[in-house]
């Protein structure tokens, strides 16, 4: 954990820098193929620093996201595997050092692909969920790829352009709001959404 708080603190240093947004770019990226740390808290020191610059910002971390969302769907697609089943290194070396991302996971993720298709790309970038895990899984099983670069970009805009609206809207009082709170909010409105639509799918 400790590593972890040091490498949330050396994120957060970049927005007292000129290099903020390129730092932005490169962390959203990094964060959906391997990164440990999310990109929201940059997003939001960045936007409250200058927050006629929000949505641009959130521009930025969507996609620089999607793009290294691409990346993890080609690290699994073509460098997961050493043979039928068989794991490469560099998979393995995924599995012993990434935090949240085991073999478990791995597989348990294939069968959330198989029952929820596109919903399971959208939910893995709009919430919490280790958004690495899917792309890189995706690639693995070969979900379609049209369609996982479709989900991935209206889920990582969804997140990110929602929590830009809210810092450009209300600035500092909702910081420890969205520090708090968002990622359970993001979880319940996805729980929704997908609810509705598994009501639909029955009703009809």
């Amino acid at each position: 954990m400790k590593i972890v708080r040091k490498l949330y603190d050396w994120v957060l240093h970049w927005s007292q820098t000129p290099y903020g947004p390129i730092a932005l770019f490169i962390l959203a990226f990094a964060e959906a193929s391997f990164f440990p740390i999310p990109p929201d808290a940059l997003l939001i020191a960045l936007i409250l620093g200058h927050r006629k610059k929000a949505f641009s910002f959130a521009l930025n971390c969507t996609v620089a996201s999607v793009l290294g969302a691409m990346l993890g769907y080609v690290i699994g697609h073509f460098l997961w595997w050493s043979g039928p089943n068989e794991f490469s290194s560099l998979a393995l070396f995924f599995f012993n050092n990434i935090p949240g991302f085991t073999e478990k996971i791995f597989f348990d993720v294939k069968a959330l692909y198989e029952e929820w298709n596109f919903w399971i790309i959208f939910t893995a970038g709009f919430t919490p969920i280790p958004y690495k895990v899917f792309t890189i899984s995706g690639g693995a099983f070969e979900i379609n790829l049209i369609m996982f670069i479709l989900a991935s970009i209206i889920s990582r805009a969804g997140r990110f352009f929602l929590v830009a609206l809210l810092i450009w809207k209300f600035g500092e009082q909702i910081k420890g709001f969205i520090d708090k709170y968002f990622n359970w909010l993001a979880v319940a409105f996805t729980v929704l959404l997908l609810g509705g639509f598994v009501v639909i799918k029955y009703l009809l």
